[in-house]
């Protein structure tokens, strides 16, 4: 009888936890639940909606679940892989132009944020407050007005080509440019010959593009889209990092110090194993807004000149809105969708945390 009395008076906190947990997550839900909902109606809606757009011919015209618009299932998909013709070349275009863009944003944004996060982290650097006002500002102004700044100091007589003849170099003519820096450089090299490429690069082609094309590099223009996308969002990641090493607890950086590390292995072997996490964090934002890069390249030159700044996320607004094709152009979203949903994992398992080794058995 006390046996059964002591389970009845152990099991009855335990129902009590229960129904406060079951209480907590009904109260949880209830507050939560006007932003589910908004999301819900204004995210996961659009987005379904638009997965259906993409399996249509259609033009905009009609209502597209009401059976006027033509069924054409995974046609759209297929134009943009395996069927010859203008839409494939210029998918593939797009693909290639925005792999280099983000080639070569990503590392630049990421170790030019870290490198001045590092120098105004010092505490021994006088107006540090005013740096940081400074590196932030681009990040904070509106991409179209510093787009269209660019535009102006990069004309073929704008204020860099001014500063470039000062040293005697002539500066390209930046916007109207359509060469690629890789083939300029091998044809500078004598390797290649860039205006009459031949051999197996010229032979063989991928997805409607030569071999030669796809490495050609980025053009001209794309590199003065890359310099502005660095210099407007490195000042974000820069607060990111910043606020990731004042998190750093002094006590390793003294440990190191007493150990007689220099700083360069203070760097290492200590900063930056502590900055992982935000640095596949800096790393994921990157990489995700580099492949919707649009607002630039609409306002620099909307793939000119000779689509060499045509971008995925612009070709599928110029499918829909200029073509009229919103299948095409849902298509082409959501192919960048699971473009970098597979890059954001692929980096999220080359960032994974690794144990220890084993030792060798002998």
């Amino acid at each position: 009888m006390t046996g059964t009395t002591a389970t009845a008076r152990a099991r009855a906190p335990r129902a009590g936890r229960r129904g406060d947990q079951r209480r907590e997550g009904t109260w949880g839900w209830l507050f939560v639940s006007p932003m589910v909902l908004v999301l819900g109606l204004f995210l996961v809606l659009p987005i379904l909606m638009a997965l259906w757009v993409s399996l249509l011919n259609w033009d905009g015209q009609s209502n597209p679940f009401s059976g006027e618009a033509d069924f054409v299932g995974l046609d759209n998909y297929r134009t943009l892989f395996t069927q010859d013709g203008l839409d494939r070349t210029l998918f593939a275009t797009a693909l290639r132009n925005n792999a280099y863009y983000v080639l070569l944003t990503v590392p630049l944004q990421t170790g030019l944020a870290l490198g001045l996060a590092l120098i105004v982290n010092q505490k021994l650097l006088r107006a540090r407050g005013a740096l940081r006002t400074t590196f932030f500002f681009p990040s904070v102004t509106s991409s179209i007005a510093v787009s269209t700044v660019f535009l102006f100091l990069f004309q073929g007589s704008g204020a860099v080509n001014s500063l470039l003849s000062w040293i005697g170099v002539k500066g390209p003519n930046w916007f109207a440019d359509p060469r690629g820096v890789l083939s300029l450089i091998l044809g500078g090299l004598g390797i290649v010959d860039p205006e009459r490429p031949s051999g197996t690069l010229a032979d063989h082609s991928f997805m409607g593009l030569s071999w030669f094309e796809w490495l050609s590099g980025p053009s001209i223009a794309m590199c003065t889209i890359i310099l502005l996308a660095v210099w407007t969002t490195s000042g974000t990641f820069m607060l990111i990092f910043l606020a990731a090493l004042q998190d750093i607890p002094r006590e390793l950086e003294e440990s190191a110090a007493l150990e007689g590390v220099n700083r360069r292995q203070l760097l290492r072997y200590v900063t930056l194993p502590a900055l992982r996490p935000v640095l596949f964090l800096v790393l994921t934002l990157g990489l995700i807004s580099t492949w919707q890069v649009f607002d630039q390249v609409y306002v620099m030159g909307q793939g000119a000149p000779g689509n060499t700044t045509l971008t995925p996320a612009f070709l599928s607004y110029s499918a829909g809105f200029d073509n009229a094709d919103f299948g095409q152009g849902s298509a082409i979203a959501f192919v960048l969708l699971a473009l970098i949903l597979c890059l954001t994992a692929f980096q999220r398992w080359a960032l994974r945390e690794r144990g220890a080794r084993k030792g060798r058995k002998r």
